[in-house]
């Protein structure tokens, strides 16, 4: 397909609908809006706009549709798979300047937001409130890219994705036209679900203006368990059998030997170097959470740990989530100069650890240093395989390791993107995971998009 540019006429049009300072082409704001925490080459836009209000979305995107002029939908730019790279140029809208809470409906456990706030200053100001958001992928990213990408995180297994928290959406499509599409009832069965359709879609659909969320109680009481394994094998088992039991906890994290060196040298730990399991369990009562540990805990004795440390006081659990979440900055500090490519596979619980036992291996075959965690009591592995940039052959081999891994996932009735979403490097596995259904999805784009102006290059190829 063949895209216009962006001219000075062009420009000068989008300066006269919004605010002259919010249309830039500085190489800076240009650079900034190039790269994400990807290994995903830089992809320049020729203009980042900063939208305000819907009605402003709607000119400029009629405007780019008439003209074939492609639009990228901007968040925090902290996505791991190109999602919100602008591969064919055009424009970058950038949604940070959108980051007002509009409405708060705390009787009915619901909030109305714009896609530019940020879920951790969302939760900041709920928590008061006894409320938060739970979705938690970690960076500072926008409500509008979780959505976007239907993101989740550690806390996905008791309390699940954002999919499960949208009650409704507005939204602008590439015509200009702006829908709403949802309720606010907790429940309905009237007509399709558009929610879940433009939830997950990565801005290839349309442009989102306008979120109302549901909220969850914050939980009254918590504890916090670390387990240390001598094996991986006895880490993973350990994973399926606390999940037999019925219990859920609220986060269930795997880190592999590899990892916990990287969190020590990046965040000065003194954690064991072993595989290592966290967990956290929310309840009602101290008297309930107490009796899930204690079952934990056998099932984590009778896998051999060499250590098993339950109640973690909150400083202590704070500091190990903290070393959780910057699990990823952790491999950069300990691989400098070398580009990171992240595995977002799910697979059915009880293929974890044989999912586990395949990527350990492929690394190893292919002679490349792999990193492996995950939110694993929901079938999510994550793994990095580091790869030099300036060696062609050590980068292919890599990307070998990561294929066959990501095709394992699919086999096993699995998934090639458990959270991070589509975006660039996942596409190659679309047709191998979705069968004719990738067709079925193709008609929709088309259906919403004919002009295929919203974020081109990414879903499909």
């Amino acid at each position: 397909m063949t895209y216009g540019t962006v001219t000075k006429d062009e420009i000068a049009i989008f300066r006269s609908i919004t605010d002259p300072e919010r249309v830039s082409t500085g190489e800076s704001v240009i650079e900034l809006h190039s790269k994400d925490e990807s290994f995903h080459k830089r992809c320049k836009p020729e203009v980042v706009i900063f939208p305000k209000s819907s009605e402003e979305i709607s000119k400029i995107l009629k405007v780019a549709n008439e003209r074939g002029i492609p639009v990228t939908p901007w968040g925090a730019g902290t996505s791991l798979e190109g999602n919100p790279l602008p591969c064919m140029g055009g424009i970058v809208m950038d949604m940070q300047e959108m980051n007002r809470i509009l409405e708060e409906r705390e009787g009915d456990f619901q909030v109305v937001v714009e896609p530019g706030v940020v879920y951790k200053d969302l939760n900041k100001k709920f928590s008061k409130k006894g409320l938060f958001f739970p979705p938690d992928p970690g960076a500072s990213a926008t409500i509008g890219g979780m959505v976007a990408n239907n993101a989740s995180g550690i806390q996905t297994l008791k309390y699940g994705a954002t999919k499960d928290y949208v009650m409704r959406l507005e939204v602008v499509l590439p015509t200009g036209e702006i829908i709403n599409v949802g309720s606010n009832a907790v429940k309905s069965s009237s007509g399709y679900d558009l929610c879940r359709l433009f939830t997950g879609s990565e801005g290839t659909l349309g442009v989102i203006t306008q979120i109302t969320l549901r909220l969850a109680p914050l939980p009254l009481h918590f504890t916090a368990v670390l387990v240390n394994f001598n094996s991986v094998e006895d880490a993973t088992q350990s994973i399926y059998q606390i999940m037999c039991t019925g219990i859920v906890p609220a986060a269930l994290e795997f880190l592999d030997t590899n990892v916990i060196e990287a969190i020590n040298l990046y965040k000065d730990t003194n954690l064991e170097e072993k595989p290592t399991l966290f967990m956290e369990f929310h309840g009602s009562n101290e008297a309930g959470l107490k009796e899930e540990l204690s079952l934990i805990e056998e099932i984590s004795i009778s896998n051999k740990c060499s250590l098993y440390e339950a109640g973690i006081g909150r400083q202590e659990r704070d500091r190990l989530w903290e070393a959780r979440y910057d699990t990823f900055e952790s491999m950069k500090n300990a691989n400098k100069g070398m580009e990171i490519i992240i595995i977002d596979t799910a697979v059915p619980l009880s293929k974890y650890p044989k999912m586990v036992d395949f990527a350990r291996n492929e690394a190893i075959s292919k002679g490349i240093k792999g990193y492996i965690f995950g939110h694993a009591g929901s079938g999510n592995l994550h793994m990095g395989l580091i790869k030099d940039p300036k060696d062609a052959e050590q980068a292919e081999r890599g990307m070998e390791a990561n294929d066959a891994i990501v095709r394992c996932a699919i086999d096993l009735g699995g998934t090639a993107t458990g959270e991070h979403g589509v975006g660039i490097g996942k596409r190659k596995f679309m047709a191998h995971e979705h069968g004719p259904s990738l067709e079925v999805m193709k008609r929709i784009k088309t259906l919403l998009d004919p002009n295929g102006i919203m974020n081109p290059g990414k879903v499909f190829f």
